[in-house]
């Protein structure tokens, strides 16, 4: 028995997860119930975690290899597989999935909480598999043939008329290698089977169709991820960590904060090659991640979706 317990958050996404302390080497059982929790509920939530930057890359490994902080920005000093997500180099107020405009974005994500400020600063997640199941059939049937071309050679946290010069020196690093991959926009998540939306901001294009129309179908789409019932909003507490399926998720960092201090830390694991529904996989168009992730590949077969 794995001794661990989880309370759901929502109906659609998000269990809070007692029982274990994840700081700890953690048993087979235990990684597998997390897993299977993971599979279950999309987003993990640990709270009280006594983890620093080396504990949580530790945790992070139970459910594969990590990739480095990220393919264009800088990492944590001293840590190379940690990220920083600090008010001080910008926020992330924009939906999105972690780096899909590479071929293999990560499988997982843990965010832990360093700084949390007295007020607002939650994490959205929306579960992308409930946002294709409430497309009506119709939509449903297209959204299935479609791919999109995802790119980081756009700025998707700041508008362009704003931008002053130290904004534009940390747009220059994020885009300091171009990429450009095309995905499925419904993807068969590896383990369960489930189709779920895979846009988000770093997709800009449909293939095959116009930068008007891809993004008339996209903000239709991206519609149906962002209902408030697909949502899980996390208030962050200090010493927390959230576990979320990258995979089948996308998150966005709320700006109500008054810019205070908030520093989170960052540490993925590695994904593997997103699939369509009719079986093809991903390709790259632009740009080799190689230095930032290997390719993971799944640790059970898919069920049918």
């Amino acid at each position: 028995m794995s001794g661990i317990e989880l309370s759901k958050v929502t109906a659609h996404i998000g269990a809070r997860v007692t029982g274990v302390e994840i700081a700890k080497p953690l048993d087979d059982a235990v990684v597998a119930a997390l897993r299977e929790a993971l599979s279950a509920h999309k987003a993990l939530v640990f709270d009280d975690v006594d983890l620093d930057d080396e504990s949580q890359e530790t945790f992070a490994r139970h459910f594969g290899e990590v990739t480095s902080a990220h393919p264009t920005v800088g990492a944590v000093d001293g840590s190379p597989n940690v990220l920083p997500v600090d008010t001080e180099l910008g926020v992330a107020n924009h939906w999105h999935t972690d780096v899909t405009f590479v071929l293999n974005p990560p499988q997982a994500s843990t965010l832990r909480s360093i700084t949390v400020p007295p007020y607002g600063g939650e994490t959205l997640i929306a579960d992308s598999a409930a946002a294709y199941r409430a497309l009506p059939e119709p939509l449903r049937r297209l959204a299935d043939t479609l791919w999109a071309e995802h790119t980081n050679d756009y700025d998707y946290a700041v508008p362009p008329e704003t931008v002053d010069e130290e904004q534009a020196a940390r747009r220059a690093t994020f885009t300091s290698i171009k990429y450009r991959t095309a995905h499925p926009v419904v993807r068969v998540h590896p383990l369960t089977g489930e189709r779920g939306l895979f846009i988000g901001g770093f997709a800009q294009r449909i293939v095959g169709l116009s930068t008007g129309e891809s993004r008339t179908l996209l903000d239709l789409l991206q519609g149906y991820v962002t209902r408030p019932e697909h949502l899980l909003r996390w208030r962050w507490s200090p010493n927390q960590l959230v576990l979320f399926d990258n995979r089948i998720t996308q998150h966005y960092a709320v700006d109500n904060f008054d810019r205070l201090p908030r520093r989170l830390h960052r540490v993925t694991v590695a994904g593997d090659v997103p699939v369509s529904v009719d079986g093809k996989r991903s390709y790259v168009i632009e740009g080799d991640a190689s230095h930032y992730t290997s390719v993971a590949t799944s640790v059970a077969t898919p069920v049918a979706g």
